[in-house]
Formats: structure tokens, C-alpha cells, sequence
């Protein structure tokens, strides 16, 4: 039976007096703690104390876990940044050594004699000293390639696939041979160099600095023709390191061309007519991230050629019954490994075909 007051099932839900009415304004453990002010307790009240509160003291609250690892991750983050800024493991990048500008020296054979021509020009071939020589790019293959001491093997190998394709572009071309194009050419080499190059060719002179045949082999339109595209060579390609930044790749080239007169129907007797090329090629690692090469040496003998005629814009070679109207100093024969000394030799008898 309920007490005075209360009905007999107890207080309703909702009705006036639950504990509902109150439960918005008591306050739990934790928000009294936080309270900043405090009441004095009855016996506190009773002293003479002339406030009713006491102001109490903040609590000490530290990070939480999250921004305390928050604030460790960025300390080390910076310090790592310092230190990679401070003693980073990349080495800077050495300053590029000035480009040398090609030095080139041209030097026209004449024969003794007439020049032999027959109108077959793979006889040709066969009873010269090219016989056993391969045709067009097979002739000047790559050798094996072995790391130095500071360029690695494919770094070689860029260095000598890139001096082959300068010798195939600049010596084997067809449209290179008959004068039509230079941009072949040009387009491997540093930048650096192709003031001198585009220079030669429009200001062509025979200074050892500005010569066009020193760049590439190139026959006078006017005179000569292709007979044959199937052009022999031999030779070889050496790589070595001149210092810690430079490669340096040297090319000796014997090239052997079968030669008509310009606009020749295919009845005119064809004749041969050689070029040794010895070029010296020069790396840092700027042209070898670019495939380009720097050529700071060009030495070339060629012929049959007039001593009498300027071979500095094209080369003028004389054909098969053609003689020299002067020649020069003791026979120089361009199939041997040793190297002219003159400004024009004579070409040996032994280096013309037998026909």
C-alpha cells in the first residue's frame, strides 16, 4: 500500500515529482571535479571566512597520446630534412669542361697514273685490297665493351654506338655522299659544336677549323655519282677513359666507294675511290645521357684526287682513265696503319685496283 500522498501504483512516468524532473540538473562526479569554484564545507563556513567559495586550482591536463605521436613524427621529420640538406648522398654535378672545336686535316692522294675503271664495279672490288672488306654499317662493328673506372659497360656502349652511327650517318649516307643533306650529321653532335659546324659549311675554308670534308665525306654533285650504294669498309673503334668525367672513343676507317661522272646512263666505266677516316670522339656524361658526341680530331686521307683542286666544300675525284695534273711527296698507301705526313701524297699503285 503506497504511503500518504502517492497513489497506490506509485508516482506515473512523466508526471510531476519523478526523478525525471530533476535529471537535467544533476550533475555527474566529473563535472563537479571540473568545477573552477568550490562551496566551504559547514564547518569551513562556521571560521570566519568571508567568502562562501574558494576559487580551486586548474587541473593539469597533458597531450593525448595522438598529438603527442603527431608532434614526435614532424620533430623527426624535420631533423631528417636537415640532415638529407646537410649530407645528402648525391654528389653535385661537376661543371661541363668547354667543348674543343674540331681540328681537321685533309689529305688528297693522287695517283701516278690513269685511274682504272671497268663498268662491273663488284670486279672492281674483287681485284682491289677491299675485297675481304663487309658492306655499309657490318664493317665497323663494336668491340667488347668493358667498364673503366668510372663509366659503366653500358655507358661504354653508348659511347661506341654513338661514334658508329656519327660514321654511318657521316660516311655512309647517300644523301649525305651527294651533298644533299648535312642535318644527319648534325643532329649528333653537342651543341656546343654546331656553331663551327653549320660555319663550315656556310663559310668553308681550309684552316684546319671550318673544312667540310673534315665533318663528313661528301662528293662534288657536278662530278661524280654513286656507282654502287654497296660501300665497303673495315675498321675499328677503341674506347677509353681520358679522366673521371670523359670517355674518349677512337675510330680508324678505311672507306672504298664505286664511282661513276655525274648523270652517267650506267655505261660509263665505274673506279674506286677510298677514304681513311681517323676520328677522335669525345664523351662527358651530359652527351652520353643525350646519345651525342663531341668529334675534336678529323684526319683523312682520300683519293684519287688533283693535289691541283681544293677539297676543302666537296671532294672532286678523279674518275676511272682521269690522271693528276700534279702530285705530291712519296706514295701514300691508305690501307696501311701508318699515318701521312704531307699536305698531298701520291696514292701508292698497290692501294688502285688491278684490272
Amino acid at each position: 500500500m503506497g504511503g500518504p500522498g502517492e497513489p497506490p501504483e506509485g508516482t506515473p512516468e512523466g508526471a510531476p515529482g519523478g526523478d525525471d524532473e530533476y535529471r537535467s540538473v544533476v550533475f555527474d562526479e566529473s563535472f563537479v571535479r571540473a568545477a573552477r569554484l568550490q562551496e566551504y564545507s559547514a564547518v569551513e563556513r562556521m571560521a570566519e571566512h568571508a567568502p562562501a567559495v574558494r576559487r580551486r586550482p586548474s587541473l593539469r591536463r597533458g597531450l593525448s597520446r595522438q598529438a603527442l605521436i603527431l608532434v614526435l613524427l614532424i620533430a623527426v621529420a624535420f631533423g631528417t630534412a636537415v640532415y638529407m640538406g646537410v649530407r645528402h648522398p648525391y654528389s653535385s654535378p661537376a661543371a661541363r669542361q668547354p667543348v674543343e672545336p674540331l681540328r681537321v686535316t685533309v689529305i688528297p692522294l693522287a695517283p701516278e697514273g690513269k685511274v682504272p675503271g671497268t663498268g662491273d664495279p663488284e670486279q672492281l672490288y674483287a681485284h682491289s685490297p677491299a675485297a675481304q672488306f663487309r658492306i655499309g654499317a657490318e664493317g665497323i662493328p663494336l668491340p667488347a665493351s668493358r667498364r673503366t673506372a668510372h663509366f659503366s659497360d653500358s655507358q661504354v656502349v653508348t659511347a661506341l654506338t654513338t661514334a658508329k652511327e656519327y660514321l654511318v650517318r657521316s660516311s655512309l649516307y647517300p644523301e649525305v655522299l651527294t651533298g644533299q643533306q648535312v642535318r644527319p650529321v648534325r643532329v649528333i653532335l653537342d651543341p656546343d659544336q654546331l656553331d663551327q659546324f653549320d660555319q663550315s659549311f656556310t663559310h668553308p675554308a681550309a684552316d684546319g677549323r671550318h673544312t667540310p670534308t673534315g665533318w663528313l665525306v661528301r662528293f662534288d654533285p657536278a662530278r661524280a655519282e654513286l656507282a654502287d650504294e654497296k660501300i665497303r669498309v673495315q675498321g675499328t673503334l677503341t674506347a677509353a677513359e681520358t679522366d673521371s668525367d670523359t670517355l674518349e672513343v677512337t675510330a680508324d676507317h678505311t672507306f672504298v666507294y664505286a664511282l661513276r661522272p655525274a648523270g652517267s646512263d650506267g655505261t660509263d666505266a665505274a673506279s674506286l675511290f677510298t677514304v681513311r677516316r681517323e676520328l677522335q670522339f669525345r664523351f662527358d656524361r651530359e652527351d652520353l645521357r643525350l646519345h651525342q658526341a663531341q668529334l675534336v680530331a678529323s684526319y683523312v686521307q682520300a683519293g684519287p684526287l688533283s693535289c691541283a683542286e681544293d677539297s676543302t666544300n666537296h671532294l672532286r675525284p678523279l674518275l676511272a682513265g682521269q690522271t693528276a695534273k700534279s702530285g705530291g711527296p712519296a706514295g701514300t698507301d691508305p690501307y696501311a696503319t701508318g699515318s701521312a705526313t704531307a699536305l698531298c701524297g701520291t696514292l701508292a699503285g698497290s692501294a688502285l685496283p688491278r684490272v
